[in-house]
């Protein structure tokens, strides 16, 4: 044994411990996938009543997955119809009834959890392990944690017999488009509320599994409506006269307009737009669980995350430590296939995304900061960019102030924590932060401080529904999750509808 044990000089000095080979899921577990789709309209798939039609592509192949409707303000109307037709039933359930589709619903889910994870991972990018592991369990526990309010919203703090406001037009994004769904539909439909949906052009593929789920569970015709298209269709659903609640998920310049739209109106509005997050580091954190949760916090979905703690304030005294470690683990993540489970970054998820990243990054080292990136072999085909982390930024620079939306880091430091909330507040976004410090009264002072919806300590990017969700300044206002996420589906004065 001992002599072929080799010297320390004779062991590799970089890259990662181990050598894993290729572990890929098989595409055929997505199920079938249609040339082609309509809308989901009354509990049926129906034709668009134009001719437009839009592709959605896998981005780690740039291959055509199926294409779909462009939906039409016509379409809009028959499914804001279908689904004021539906209310009057739907709402009048008891709560006890109502709950019954959606533990139906959450329970599907989980029985077809592979399908949608390979699916999700096929039309989005994000790696398998990210869809399986995290994407689908939250999808199915916001069912069955919302399944549980459907019959106690007299007891939920919003006065005696409240009320569900009528049709909700919801509107989501494409970073998490099966948990974005669930966000909005599941308290939706616990509150009483029927429901047209409208997914993101570049992953329509689990909005539309997700209406098949629909019918598998029995759930009434026109409860939920899904209709697919871009920002034109989503723009004539948000108008449309006879929409009593609006929530929408996404850029905060398509949430100012929608709030331009929709002010004097008696709708409901929730918006959760960007974010530019502050992941603060001090002195006497723990190095290696920090790296940690920064890797977590920013290269997480390729850092395609509204929270992503896209800043890293770092105490200056453990700067020149803390990057290193951040380099040696950036070092071992692997870029590549997203249906391979070893894959910590996979695809960004369309060339326009792809555009926005490299501008800003471009504008990054043209302002003077330094950029740093491993090693790394990006594929021939797809939309792929390294994880990245910018030094020498300063508050000015665009890529401190702007979202990137993608798998790029900006790293300030500070001196004391006045100067730490003073950097991280300095930014009109407000929705998340986090903190990394050994000391709990500093995180109940610094939590305090900080202008941000969720702030997470000694921990990143950590989700459950029982807790609420949402921003302050252009990062929007409503919160989704717990208790709180019933709120903006209930007409708490019970006025008739």
């Amino acid at each position: 044994m001992a002599k072929n044990k080799k010297t320390e000089a004779e062991l590799p000095k970089s890259g990662p411990l181990f050598d894993y080979a290729p572990a890929p899921e098989s595409p055929a577990a997505a199920g079938e996938i249609a040339t082609s789709y309509g809308h989901f309209i009354g509990g049926e798939f129906v034709d668009s009543s134009g001719s437009e039609a839009l592709k959605t592509v896998n981005p780690a192949t740039e291959q055509v997955l199926a294409e779909f409707a462009q939906g039409t303000e016509e379409d809009v109307e028959r499914a804001v119809k279908a689904a004021r037709k539906a209310f009057g039933d739907w709402s009048a359930l008891p709560g006890s009834e109502r709950a019954k589709y959606l533990y139906r619903i959450a329970r599907i889910i989980q029985e077809r959890s592979r399908e949608l994870a390979v699916l999700e991972s096929i039309d989005n990018g994000k790696p398998i392990k990210e869809t399986r592991d995290f994407d689908l369990p939250m999808v199915a526990a916001w069912f069955f944690y919302y399944a549980g309010w459907a019959d106690k919203l007299d007891y939920a703090g919003f006065g005696p017999n409240p009320r569900p406001v009528g049709v909700a037009a919801q509107v989501i994004p494409w970073n998490f488009p099966l948990m974005m769904l669930a966000w909005k539909i599941a308290p939706a439909l616990a509150t009483g509320n029927t429901v047209v949906l409208k997914p993101a052009e570049t992953t329509p593929l689990t909005a539309l599994r997700f209406a098949e789920i629909c019918r598998q569970a029995g759930l009434p015709k026109g409860v939920v409506n899904i209709i697919t298209g871009d920002g034109r269709t989503g723009a004539a659903l948000t108008a449309h006269p006879d929409v009593n609640k609006v929530a929408f998920t996404g850029s905060t310049n398509v949430g100012r307009s929608i709030a331009r739209q929709l002010a004097g109106s008696r709708k409901k509005l929730s918006l959760e737009l960007g974010g530019k997050a502050a992941n603060i580091v001090f002195d006497d954190a723990p190095i290696d669980q920090a790296v940690e949760g920064i890797v977590n916090g920013i290269f997480f979905n390729q850092g395609h995350v509204c929270c992503a703690g896209s800043r890293l304030l770092v105490q200056e005294s453990i700067q020149d430590e803390l990057l290193e470690a951040l380099k040696r683990r950036m070092a071992t993540l692997r870029l590549g296939d997203p249906l391979d489970k070893n894959t910590d970054i996979g695809a960004i998820n369309s060339a326009a995304q792809l555009a926005r990243i490299t501008e800003l990054t471009a504008a990054g080292e043209a302002e003077g900061a330094e950029r740093w990136a491993p090693a790394c072999e990006l594929p021939s085909a797809g939309y792929w960019f390294k994880p990245t982390i910018f030094t020498g930024v300063s508050q000015a620079h665009r890529i401190a102030q702007e979202e990137i939306f993608g798998p790029v880091l900006s790293v300030l430091t500070f001196r004391t924590p006045d100067e730490a909330v003073a950097k991280a507040n300095n930014t009109p976004f407000g929705l998340s932060a986090g903190i990394w410090t050994e000391k709990g009264s500093r995180i109940l002072w610094m939590a305090d401080k900080l202008k941000a919806g969720v702030v997470w300590a000694n921990t990143f990017n950590k989700f459950d529904p029982t807790s609420p969700f949402g921003g302050y300044k252009e990062s929007g206002y409503g919160r989704e999750g717990g208790r709180h996420g019933l709120e903006p589906y209930l007409n708490v004065e019970a006025r008739d509808v």
